[in-house]
């Protein structure tokens, strides 16, 4: 084969750059690039004899390669070389509070749950003028659409469906299902009139078993370049487990592993199996049955998947560099194609891997292939005027190291579980020092996104205090405590108190966390055991308890976040409902119920996706935003004086004690030069406590709501405040 078959010619219409003067940019993008992908749809394909879907079959090759990410991300960067616009953006250092400027608070939607009215498609809802206009008038200037493209995989002929709720993706096509780029386009251009921005999703940690896991499995061109697979010679197969028939892989027991790795085909075992399941996933490596590669040639392949065996890893220091052309090519398909002006990075903590010394775990985890892999995504976004954040639950180091050079903003598993732990025992002294370990490393407040509710699990692993910090020593209730049982303590409790008899509603998630919303957080918090028997009293007192995680997050610098779950008031599934879902010990589908944001859909039962409807305690946002005393209604008001004072942009100064175990005190210094103190109370009841910090100049405390006086700052630095159940007070020294 020739190279210039090997590496197909763009046709001259594919290299014509549309480049186009917008009357409004779209936030935190320059004027319009449109690089367009070219590539067949599977639908637009009849197979014509030979049928046989392996390597030996051109026809079959050709339909792959034409459906590949890799291919149209070849079409796209041709596209976009030598072009002046590529350097019309300074992009070496990450800038966390552009960022938060272009979009301060975000709603993170979940197409798979999304009710839509009849005939409508989720990008259409999600770019409906109705839908944009409830949001500005609660505060939300960010949508993160969750993930839109083609996922799941491909077996011979055939599509397979997601595993990982379309975080396998496939392709650079919007997924039918949830409408069409041209409708993904109108959204970005509604929201910029509303002057919002988009936030789209990448994968650069793995795929799905698409087009182009498929071609590197037949050992074609570049495509097995892509992966961590390892072609297992035929004198080894004995190694190997046999693959029933019927499927495409299994899972590697741990004395596999270790065997592969003595015999040096493989790194062997990590530093920890995520999603670990015994008889399901012991192991992150599957192996392959043997298959017929292009050439004729029958191959087994041993491949690495730090998350489900349909999620295959992408090799971001192979030769061919294949998975970072494939990345970089989704990126700027969503950005400048699609319209997008942020992305979400998913899993992107795991991109560098290397076998370990001295017989120990393989190095995963804080790699610093990892960290230049981030640094070239983030750089390669912001010059073309976008940002990113990152979803990398690591040690807060490795988020510190990560955020120097990489992603704009980093998700908050710094204090996520934290203030969760502190509603659930009314105690702050956990949180209270995650905020401080935060400040001691670096971490700036400012440059996470705070958030509710996501499709995840209430995480629980606390990788900073359970992995590299187990042995350091910390103070915690009155005595002194290892990182490493600080975290068992911790998850013990989370256990006791938010699952099990206290909350049988909710449901652990293999060893990483809790399946929960988080209205059933604030249920479990309460102890109410039975969610059938919530009458009105307990849902104010819900609202309560959830307005004050609304507070916490958004009354201190960085991103605000929360969910269509949130706005709602949604609390978990029947496990009956989902129990298709959950059979293979994947009980986050209990808190993904269906929710209708816009009352579109009162009669529903299930989303367009097949969802079942989750019960709703506080019910659409039209109907709440007409009530002033609603949760959505309520919530505006905290995001008004959010955005009046410019806490977003500020700095996290201090974190004083405090004479009650449930008193929270964050203290900033906003960009205006005051200082801005967010008080909270994480108990039942009404409390009247001082705050003392030496970050606290004299002067007038002013209640940021009602501009009235509070107090003044005495002579020793401090001043008394009221908080009730549940409540809080954001302030400033005048």
């Amino acid at each position: 084969m020739s190279v210039d078959q090997e590496l197909p010619e763009v046709p001259e219409e594919d290299r014509t750059m549309e480049f186009v003067l917008e009357p409004t940019p779209y936030a935190a993008r320059p004027e319009k690039l449109r690089p367009k992908a070219k590539r067949r749809d599977h639908a637009d394909v009849v197979p014509l004899p030979p049928f046989e879907p392996d390597g030996r079959n051109p026809a079959y090759i050709d339909w792959l390669e034409q459906q590949s990410m890799l291919h149209d991300a070849t079409a796209l960067g041709r596209q976009l070389a030598g072009h002046h616009a590529m350097w019309a953006n300074p992009y070496a250092h990450p800038d966390p509070r552009e960022a938060v400027r272009q979009a301060s608070v975000w709603y993170t939607a979940y197409p798979l749950s999304h009710i839509t009215a009849p005939g409508e498609s989720f990008l259409a809802s999600l770019g409906s003028e109705e839908l944009w206009a409830a949001f500005a008038k609660i505060g939300i200037d960010g949508v993160h659409t969750g993930p839109l493209k083609l996922a799941g995989g491909i077996q011979g002929w055939e599509p397979t469906p997601s595993v990982d709720g379309h975080f396998d993706r496939i392709s650079m096509q919007i997924d039918p299902v949830f409408g069409t780029e041209d409708q993904f386009r109108e959204m970005c251009a509604n929201a910029a009139r509303r002057r919002g921005t988009i936030i789209d999703d990448i994968v650069p940690g793995h795929t799905g078993k698409g087009a182009d896991f498929r071609l590197a499995e037949l050992n074609y061109l570049d495509y097995p370049g892509i992966y961590h697979m390892i072609d297992i010679p035929e004198e080894a197969w004995g190694l190997l487990p046999d693959v029933p028939e019927g499927r495409d892989s299994v899972n590697l027991d741990p004395a596999t592993e270790q065997r592969l790795a003595e015999a040096g085909y493989i790194i062997g075992a990590l530093q920890r199996v995520i999603f670990y399941e015994p008889g399901v996933k012991e192991t992150n490596w599957s192996v392959t049955p043997p298959i017929w590669d292009y050439k004729g040639r029958l191959r087994r392949w041993v491949y690495l998947h730090y998350f489900k065996d349909g999620q295959p890893t992408i090799n971001w220091l192979d030769p061919t560099f294949a998975g970072m052309r494939l990345v970089m090519g989704d990126a700027l398909h969503s950005l400048l194609d699609l319209g997008s002006g942020g992305l979400r990075l998913d899993a992107n903590g795991f991109l560098g891997v290397e076998k370990g010394l001295d017989s120990g775990p393989g190095w995963s985890e804080g790699h610093p292939l990892s960290q230049a892999a981030n640094q070239l995504i983030g750089s390669m976004v912001r010059k073309v005027g976008g940002f990113t954040f990152q979803e990398l639950n690591l040690a807060i180091d490795d988020i510190k190291h990560t955020s120097a050079v990489g992603p704009d903003l980093s998700y908050d598993f710094v204090t996520r579980p934290a203030y969760q732990f502190a509603l659930a025992t009314a105690d702050t002294e956990f949180l209270r020092l995650a905020l401080r370990e935060a400040m001691r490393v670096g971490v700036d407040q400012a440059s996470l996104v705070h958030a509710l509710q996501n499709h995840d699990e209430l995480t629980y692993e606390l990788v900073h205090w359970a992995g590299p910090h187990r042995d350091d020593h910390y103070q915690l209730g009155g005595g002194e405590t290892t990182g490493g049982e600080l975290a068992d303590y911790v998850r013990e409790t989370m256990r006791l108190k938010l699952a099990g008899d206290a909350a049988p509603y909710n449901a652990l998630f293999v060893q990483n966390g809790i399946a929960c919303t988080t209205a059933s957080v604030v249920t479990a918090s309460l102890g109410i055991t039975d969610l059938e028997s919530i009458t009105e009293a307990d849902v104010r007192r819900i609202m309560n308890a959830h307005l004050l995680l609304c507070m916490y997050n958004a009354w201190q610098p960085g991103v605000f976040a929360l969910s269509g779950w949130d706005l709602v008031g949604a609390l978990p599934l029947d496990r009956s409902k989902v129990r298709g879902l959950i059979g293979t010990g994947d009980t986050r589908w209990i808190e993904r119920g269906a929710y209708d944001l816009m009352g579109k859909a009162p009669d529903a039962k299930k989303s367009a996706s097949g969802m079942p409807v989750a019960t709703a305690l506080y019910g659409p946002l039209p109907a709440q935003l007409e009530n002033p005393n609603s949760f959505a209604s309520r919530l505006a008001e905290v995001l008004r004086l959010r955005k009046r004072s410019g806490i977003a942009t500020g700095t996290l100064l201090d974190v004083p004690d405090v004479p009650w175990k449930s008193m929270l005190v964050m203290i900033s210094r906003l960009e205006s030069g005051l200082v801005q103190i967010t008080a909270l109370n994480f108990g039942p009841e009404k409390i009247t406590g001082r705050v003392q910090s030496e970050h606290l100049p004299a002067g007038r405390v002013t209640d940021l709501a009602t501009r009235r006086k509070v107090d003044d700052v005495d002579a020793l630095g401090g001043f008394t405040v009221e908080l009730p159940a549940f409540g809080g007070i954001a302030m400033v020294v005048r």
